[in-house]
């Protein structure tokens, strides 16, 4: 039976899917503002007067940018003075399917460690195979539980 999470993480990979690229596009140095209005040819002051700022107040919009500290709407109206749109996404570097089974992997394994740690004290350590089993099995259990995220990782 699938879970709502499990749809929820389904529909959203389907929605990120034309976009992950992007995941990878990094800010120019100057950052976007400065790189696009020096592609257009629009200089500090004439953004200034088409956002109803001055221009030093671009110029620490800009600055704000380039130290990741602006805030959206700012950037949105920076965008919008320049004929652009503001597009914010928190783009996953993998599905969030493959997240969330790499996150249960490392629990099980963690878990499993514990466990193989006491057997080996008490001599009932399993084959290298009973083991894989084992973490395939428990990743199974630990995907959609509550606290998968919690205990280091």
């Amino acid at each position: 039976m699938e879970t709502t999470q499990l749809n929820a993480r389904r529909q959203l990979d389907r929605r990120f899917e034309p976009v992950r690229h992007l995941g990878g596009l990094g800010r120019p140095n100057k950052g976007w503002i400065r790189a696009i209005r020096d592609a257009l040819g629009m200089s500090g002051t004439e953004l200034a007067a088409r956002m109803g700022v001055s221009q030093q107040v671009v110029s620490e919009i800009e600055r704000s940018e380039r130290l990741a500290t602006a805030k959206l709407d700012t950037l949105a109206r920076a965008a919008s003075a320049m004929e652009c749109e503001l597009v914010y996404a928190l783009v996953p570097r993998m599905s969030l399917e493959a997240t969330v089974l790499a996150q249960a992997r490392r629990k099980a394994e963690r878990h499993l460690a514990q466990v193989a740690h006491h057997g080996q004290l008490e001599a009932q350590e399993v084959s290298p195979d009973e083991h894989a089993v084992q973490v395939e099995e428990l990743t199974s259990w630990f995907t959609d539980r509550r606290g998968l995220w919690t205990g280091g990782d």
